[in-house]
This record gives C-alpha cells, structure tokens and sequence, in this order.
C-alpha cells in the first residue's frame, strides 16, 4: 500500500502543502474551515503521522525509559501500570527493559534505553547503588520508584519501609504476640533492610528478645515463604507468627502451615506487605501493608515530565497503611 503524503491530502483537502504541514504539527493558527479540511482528508486517506521522525526533528524521541526491577511482579507490574496511566494523552510511550534483581543487568537496561535515545528516565525498584544510578543516567531526567535515591531526595517516590515495617510487627505484638518469625527479603535490598528495622524497632519498644532462630533469609518469592516454613517445623521453633517482607512471601508461608497441619490464624497468624491483588482472597484474607502502588506509578509520569520540562518536582514519602483482615488472631 502507498504511503500517504502531505501532498495527497493538500489535493483532496483543496488546500496547500503548507497548510497541511500547520496543521498536522500544530505550528500555527489555521481557518477552522481549512483546518477541518484537512483533518477530514486525513481520517479519508488513513494518514497516519510518523511520530518518530516529527519527534526527533524537534529533539526529542518522546520515549520514556522504563527500567523495571523484574517484569512479572505484581506489585512491580501495579505500578507500571500507574504509570502508564500517567502518561496516557501526554503524547510520550514508555518502553520498558527488564532489571532482573542484578545491579550489572540493571545498569546495563538503563544503558540500552539511553542508546534509544529517551527523554527520560523511570527506575522502578533496583539494587544499584544511589552513586552508580546517578552516575549512568547522568544528564537524563530520572525518576526514581519504590526507592529512595539519597540526595535525590526530590525525584524518588517511596514508601517509609521502616514505619511500615514497624506498624507490621507492632500489630502483631498488640494481638499479644511474643515468639515472631520473621521471613526477610533479599539481604542487600534496601526494602528488605528497611523493613526488618522497622520490625526490630517495634521488638525492642516491646522489650521483645529478637531470637536468631525466628529470623529466616528469603528472596521475595513465595517459594521463600515455604522454605522458611520449613526451617522453623524442622528445627522445632517455637513461633505463633510470622512477619513476612512481603505478600508472596506470605502466600508461600501460608502454604507450608497448611502442609504441615498448622491453622492460621488460630495456630500461627500472619502479616505480609504490599497488599497485591490476591491477599483479599487468600484463606483466610491476609493482614497486610498496602503500598499505593498505582499512584506510585501516576506520581512518577508526572513527575518525569515536570523534570523534562525542567519545572520542580516536589516529592514526599509516601505511607503504607495497615490492611486488616483474617490471618491474625489474638492470643489469650
């Protein structure tokens, strides 16, 4: 099929080359008459405009770069999603690169979409250090997602970890709570690190002993979850809850209760973090932290385009709230 030119549509629209070339790229008052001329000649021929080539003959690839600590995650995926929203009707596309919880492969998507030339930057999650992030971006705009970027401070959208962490646990010590699992996240995660302070300032306010039995390594996954499960009925541990670095954890530990004959809430409660999707509809509906990942997502579009534009972006932690439903139980 040919390609529709601007000299197609000049000739059924009756008007100018000019006048259609004003008034596809917006660059100047046209008669209304002329003007819906055109845009009726143009909806006629199927013309579609070749955003590439009008957005890099004015300097820009009206791309934004999205690096996203792993494709697939639901909370990861809510905020992307949000941030899709976000850019809706903005006339940018995101295009998305995959970090894979490695700080190498993360720098190494973020050097691909500076390649592709993008306005700017959005880093979902991560583990690359602030300094290294900092330095790969350089002079790109960068909006940083669910982590904080010290001495960026202005252009991170995060969550408190630490306070989350803390009204996690402390719930759990307020149902009388004494013997406390704790499932981590990845060991040099800052959401995992931020957390399990959170958690340890919440024991000690409570004048609780932290056992290093009671505390398991995972990774996020809900294969973590069961593993850690494990651990604590093979060793004999005695523990009436669990604290997990987050919802998938929570699902997996929850599974390996069930297995190993054990009720929540009425033998073991739970509380996990994020309030993805499926923690209202797990059995029973699980205590969680919510994290608003969508309006993560939103705040970020935002954000990167105030910054493209050079305007001020002004950004404050965000706070996770207590969701509570079935899976904690009060001891008597």
């Amino acid at each position: 099929m040919k390609d529709i030119t601007i000299q197609d549509i000049a000739t059924v629209a009756n008007v100018s080359k000019s006048t259609v070339s004003r008034v596809l790229n917006n660059t100047a008052v046209v008669h209304p008459d002329k003007k819906k001329a055109v845009l009726q000649a143009s909806a006629r021929l199927g013309f579609e405009p070749n955003v590439v080539a009008r957005s890099l003959a004015k300097g820009q690839s009206m791309t934004i770069g999205v690096q996203t600590q792993c494709i697939g995650s639901p909370f990861y995926d809510v905020i992307s999603q949000g941030l899709v929203t976000g850019l809706g009707n903005t006339g940018y596309s995101p295009m998305f690169v995959n970090g894979q919880w490695e700080s190498e492969k993360e720098v190494s998507a973020i050097r691909t979409l500076l390649g592709r030339r993008v306005d700017g930057l959005v880093v979902i999650g991560g583990v690359t250090p602030a300094d290294e992030l900092l330095e790969v971006c350089g002079t790109t705009p960068m909006v940083a997602v669910a982590r904080n970027v010290l001495g960026r401070s202005e252009h991170s959208i995060f969550v408190d970890n630490v306070d989350g962490g803390y009204q996690a646990t402390k719930h759990l010590i307020e149902h009388g709570h004494r013997k406390i699992a704790v499932v981590r996240g990845i060991d040099h995660h800052p959401d995992a690190i931020d957390r399990f302070k959170g958690c340890k300032k919440a024991l000690a306010e409570a004048n609780i002993e932290l056992e290093p039995g009671l505390i398991l390594s995972g990774d996020f996954s809900a294969e973590s979850g069961v593993e850690a499960v494990n651990t604590l009925i093979h060793q004999k541990r005695e523990f009436t809850a669990i604290f997990a670095a987050n919802d998938m954890t929570a699902f997996g530990a929850r599974l390996a209760l069930h297995q190993h004959g054990k009720r929540v809430p009425e033998d073991v409660s739970i509380v996990g973090f994020d309030d993805q999707a499926e923690a209202a509809f797990m059995t029973p509906p699980l205590t969680t932290m919510r994290q608003p990942a969508t309006e993560m997502g939103e705040r970020a579009a935002k954000a990167i385009l105030a910054l493209i534009r050079d305007d001020s972006v002004e950004s404050q932690p965000l706070t996770s709230t207590l969701q509570i439903r079935d899976s904690v139980a009060r001891l008597t």
